[in-house]
């Protein structure tokens, strides 16, 4: 690979200079956001999409990215936190990241472009093409290959030109590592995280909570003989890194073996700006950058349909023998431990990572699971589901005899001698942890008092609290 054969992906330039919208862009700009957001966003997009297509000096096309770099912190206000982006947005992202692609190569065919100037810019075309792949995984789709093709090739340029360790100060949310290499790596560890299995918001936490430390890990240059664990990262391909059993075939002037030691060390040290929830969100995904959380069961493919019932409250109105709404859908493969469905794409919203279900079997069968990762593409959308193995029988709760009953279900799996292993479920954070609580069964008209022990497990759905009866 050199720099003469670096083909980041741009548009071709088929118009020239185009007088009236430079010289009207602060107004238009101006205008857009006196309409509503979705309309506003759609023109801006409309003009930087065009604007990316013409032939513009360098100094024009700096001064109009900065203009829109400005607008595009205005529009992502409404996309923080557990906000799912729209396909607007995402695309501003995209011509963003287009943008800055386009300045770099004008920076690049200059006589000495100054290190700082070039660091800049290619920081900020990494930046919307990281925030491009976060808005993808956000909905749970595959970023496009072409986009980490890019961010490799950007890595490759700040690597041979020194820039990966300038400080740039960029003020965006989520925030952003503050040099080249760390948000790069920032990415990285991102695409390392399975980030189809967090749930729904979780990938734009994990995004900022990775911006402090990411910059401690190093693509160290590739060594045949290291058997170290981290990841391997082929700067000549359009995926983030090699799979843990990927053969290496590239030359070794492509490879870098990415050093997380420093970085895994920094995790367990004070870090005064960073929560609980980030903490144990990064302890949380931490074995998937060595490539240890590897599948326990054998799966095999399968061919077939079954219902899914969503949800707590109807899990247990079905359980109560009760018509609730039930959704069909395809299987693909199974195992012992879980299967894999493909369901609609529209579905989305109630099929969140975490969420309770019953899936109805054809032979009369129900299994309880739960959704343990979300992948959306043309296909629809494919639901990984692990199998909560056990009885499931519907109860009520109460927290005093002739109050308000509260729907559960009791997971009872047997033991050796004659034992049983109980597991309450439960809405999350409806009841609190050692609250004294009536439990009933449906089949038994006397009632048990429990103290609700804490949770054994705990999504953005449900809880899961193990119990002892007699």
């Amino acid at each position: 690979m050199s720099l003469d054969a670096l083909r980041l992906e741009v548009p071709d330039l088929i118009e020239d200079r185009p007088e009236s919208i430079l010289a009207e862009l602060a107004e238009r700009l101006a205008e857009a956001r006196k309409v509503s957001a979705e309309t506003g966003l759609r023109d801006i997009l409309a003009l930087l999409f065009r604007l990316n297509r013409c032939n513009l000096t360098l100094l024009e096309r700096q001064r109009t990215l900065q203009s829109f770099s400005v607008e595009y912190q205005f529009y992502s206000k409404a996309f923080q936190s557990n906000k799912t982006p729209t396909a607007l947005f995402i695309r501003l992202n995209h011509e963003m990241a287009t943008g800055f692609k386009r300045l770099l190569l004008q920076i690049l065919q200059g006589r000495n472009p100054s290190r700082p100037h070039l660091a800049w810019c290619l920081y900020m075309a990494v930046h919307f093409l990281a925030h491009s792949m976060l808005r993808h995984y956000q909905i749970y789709q595959e970023p496009p290959p072409s986009m980490w093709r890019d961010s490799h090739l950007l890595y490759w340029i700040g690597e041979h030109q020194n820039c990966l360790d300038e400080l740039i100060a960029a003020a965006f949310i989520p925030t952003p590592a503050n040099t080249l290499r760390g948000l790069y790596q920032q990415m990285l560890l991102l695409a390392l995280s399975n980030p189809f299995h967090l749930a729904d918001g979780e990938a734009f936490e994990l995004f900022g909570a990775l911006a402090p430390i990411a910059a401690l890990g190093r693509l160290l240059p590739w060594d045949s003989e290291d058997e170290s664990d981290g990841p391997v990262v082929d700067l000549g391909e359009s995926e983030p890194c090699l799979s843990p059993n990927q053969k290496v075939t590239s030359s070794a002037e492509h490879l870098r073996r990415f050093e997380l030691g420093a970085l895994l060390v920094a995790l367990h040290e004070p870090a005064p700006l960073q929560s609980k929830a980030q903490h144990a969100l990064l302890e949380n995904v931490r074995p998937h950058w060595l490539g240890r959380m590897q599948r326990q069961h054998e799966r095999s493919e399968t061919n077939g349909s079954c219902n899914l019932i969503i949800g707590l409250g109807d899990v247990h109105k079905h359980l109560m023998g009760n018509p609730v709404e039930q959704s069909s859908v395809q299987m693909l493969d199974s195992s012992a431990g879980g299967t894999c469905v493909l369901c609609n794409g529209d579905q989305g919203s109630e099929l969140l990572v975490g969420q309770l279900l019953l899936l109805l079997g054809g032979n009369g069968t129900s299994t309880l699971a739960m959704v343990r990762w979300r992948h959306l593409n043309s296909e629809g959308l494919h639901l990984g589901l692990r199998y909560l193995k056990g009885l499931p029988r519907p109860i009520w709760l109460r927290r005093a005899p002739g109050t308000q009953a509260r729907p559960a279900v009791l997971q009872s799996t047997p033991e050796a001698g004659n034992t049983w292993q109980h597991g309450l479920w439960l809405p999350v954070d409806q009841f609190g942890e050692g609250e004294s609580l009536w439990l009933q069964l449906i089949s038994v008209n006397s009632q048990t008092v429990i103290k609700l022990p804490a949770a054994s497990l705990t999504t953005p759905c449900v809880s899961r609290h193990p119990l002892t009866l007699a």
